[in-house]
């Protein structure tokens, strides 16, 4: 991999990771587009950790009480009832699924799921769903100003069943182009919680699976899959570039609808059908020199 290619990669992480677009899918299809090899379900976990920094950073009053309550509550019995520390524990709680399949299905994420038909696939489906929940979600805000319906939920109302949901959503996302914000974010809007309480459950609950699947995957580097110079830079970029694309999108949450994204996704799955099906785009292009 060159530096180049790394800048490129890592502007691509950084600005898709947190949008419900798919990071993985994109940085497979950069690959595949530029005629580059892939750079491989190791490397994106790696500069994953650049973009999960970011989320630490820009969480950090939010992690640093969970952590202190959810440290307490080990001890004090009447600590376990506060807010903050059972979101501690409900972000351990949604993180049990994708750590299970993400050990279980790991010679599928590094094979088979990077083909291009499949990531077409969960770009256009996916895409769908998020659409469904987002149209749900807006009748729903707008049925509460006039008292129609009820108030959808925020992380206050959130519990053990909501989130393993919620963790089964973000497992879906070890399948290229499905989209961990998205995944999750459809979930929450289907279960009645609010826009902003869906994306920010989603950020804390990606913590710990982006960090273990980083760390983990270290060892690849360490064994010459992946360079180590240019993974860095490619980290550091998304770091930098994802920062600003949380603050973006926080605040674009809070008034606007998700359907840019819905109709983005769906439009990209088609043009890669296209292309796969009239031969411009060899569905395993690019395929991973290891």
């Amino acid at each position: 991999m060159t530096w180049f290619e790394s800048f490129i990669l890592g502007l691509v992480q950084g600005l898709t990771e947190f949008l419900p677009i798919s990071s993985s899918a994109h940085l497979r299809l950069t690959a595949a587009f530029a005629n580059w090899h892939d750079p491989g379900a190791a490397f994106t976990a790696i500069t994953q950790i650049g973009t999960e920094t970011a989320v630490l950073i820009y969480f950090r009053k939010d992690i640093a009480r969970i952590i202190s309550a959810w440290s307490k509550s080990l001890f004090d019995k009447e600590m376990r009832s506060d807010h903050d520390a059972k979101m501690g524990w409900l972000v351990i709680v949604g993180s049990i699924p994708i750590g299970v399949l993400g050990v279980t299905l790991k010679d599928q994420i590094e094979g088979p799921f990077r083909d291009l038909r499949l990531i077409a696939t969960t770009l256009i489906v996916m895409g769908i769903v998020l659409g469904v929940a987002d149209r749900l979600a807006a009748r729903d805000e707008q049925g509460a100003k006039h008292r129609a319906v009820q108030e959808r939920k925020t992380l206050s109302d959130l519990g053990v069943r909501d989130g393993l949901i919620y963790g089964v959503c973000q497992a879906m996302a070890l399948i290229p182009g499905v989209s961990r914000s998205g995944a999750t974010i459809s979930g929450g809007l289907l279960m009645g919680y609010t826009r902003e309480s869906a994306a920010r459950y989603s950020f804390l609950l990606a913590i710990p699976a982006v960090l273990a699947s980083g760390a983990y995957e270290l060892k690849d580097a360490g064994e010459g899959h992946v360079s180590w110079g240019p993974t860095i830079f490619a980290t550091l970029v998304a770091f930098a570039v994802g920062y600003a694309v949380i603050a973006w999108f926080m605040r674009f949450i809070t008034t606007k609808s998700f359907m840019p994204f819905v109709i983005y996704r769906i439009l990209l799955g088609i043009v890669i059908f296209a292309l796969v099906a009239t031969g411009g785009l060899d569905p395993r292009a690019a395929a991973s020199a290891g």
